[in-house]
C-alpha cells in the first residue's frame, strides 16, 4: 500500500504545469458556477482548452473531444445567462432562474445519455484506438447531457455531474494523471454543494414569486 501512494506523490510531484493549471482553473470555474456567477463561462473556457489539449496528447481521446463541446457549451451558457429578449423583441441582460426538468425530460435525457455512451464508445474502442474506450466515453455522454442542462441551469445537471465525475476519478486514476483525478474528486463535492445551493436558490426564487402574486 505504501508503494501505491508512493506512486501516487511522485505522480502528483511530476505532473505537467498544463496539468495543474487545468486543475487550478477547474476548481475555480466550477466553484463560479455554483455561485451562479457569470466569470465560470470566460474562466471555464481557458481551463477546457488546457484539459483538452493535455488529453489528446494522452490519447483520451474522448476526454479531448469533449472539451471542444464543452468549449461550445460554454460560449451558448455565457449568451444564454446573459442575454435575452425583452418587449419588442429587445435584446436585454436578464438573471435566468435554476429550474427543474419536467418526468419526460428527465426520462429523454437519460435514453439519450445511454444511447450516446454506447455509440461513441463503439467508435472510440474499434476505429479510433482510445485508451479506456468505453469508460471515458462514459464521462463524455455524461457531461455533455449535463453541460446542456446546466447552460439552461437546470437543477439535475448536478446529479449528471455526480455520475461523471464519479467515471473520471477512475478513468483519470487508471491513467495514473493523479492531479486529474484530484480535479474529478473535488468536482464531485463542489456537484454535491452545487445541488445543494441551487435547489435553496430554486425554492427562494418560488417563494419570491408567490409573495410577488
Amino acid at each position: 500500500m505504501s508503494e501505491v501512494w508512493a506512486g501516487v506523490w511522485a505522480g502528483l510531484l511530476g505532473a505537467s504545469a498544463l496539468e495543474q493549471a487545468a486543475t487550478v482553473l477547474g476548481v475555480l470555474g466550477v466553484g463560479l458556477m455554483v455561485r451562479q456567477n457569470v466569470w465560470t463561462f470566460p474562466v471555464g473556457l481557458v481551463q477546457v482548452t488546457i484539459f483538452g489539449w493535455v488529453c489528446w496528447q494522452g490519447r483520451l481521446y474522448s476526454e479531448a473531444v469533449l472539451q471542444g463541446v464543452f468549449f461550445g457549451a460554454l460560449v451558448y451558457g455565457w449568451w444564454y445567462w446573459t442575454r435575452g429578449r425583452g418587449e419588442a423583441g429587445r435584446v436585454e441582460a436578464r438573471p435566468l432562474p435554476v429550474t427543474c426538468l419536467s418526468g419526460r425530460e428527465r426520462w429523454a435525457w437519460g435514453v439519450g445519455v445511454v444511447v450516446l455512451w454506447a455509440i461513441w464508445g463503439t467508435v472510440m474502442a474499434r476505429w479510433a484506438g482510445a485508451d479506456l474506450a468505453y469508460a471515458d466515453a462514459g464521462v463524455l455522454a455524461l457531461s455533455v447531457a449535463s453541460q446542456w442542462l446546466q447552460a439552461r441551469k437546470k437543477l439535475e445537471n448536478w446529479l449528471g455531474w455526480v455520475a461523471a465525475n464519479t467515471l473520471g476519478v477512475g478513468v483519470f486514476w487508471v491513467k495514473e494523471w493523479y492531479w486529474f483525478a484530484l480535479l474529478y474528486l473535488i468536482f464531485w463535492g463542489m456537484a454535491v454543494a452545487g445541488w445543494v445551493a441551487w435547489r435553496r436558490s430554486m425554492r427562494a426564487g418560488a417563494v419570491g414569486r408567490e409573495v410577488a402574486a
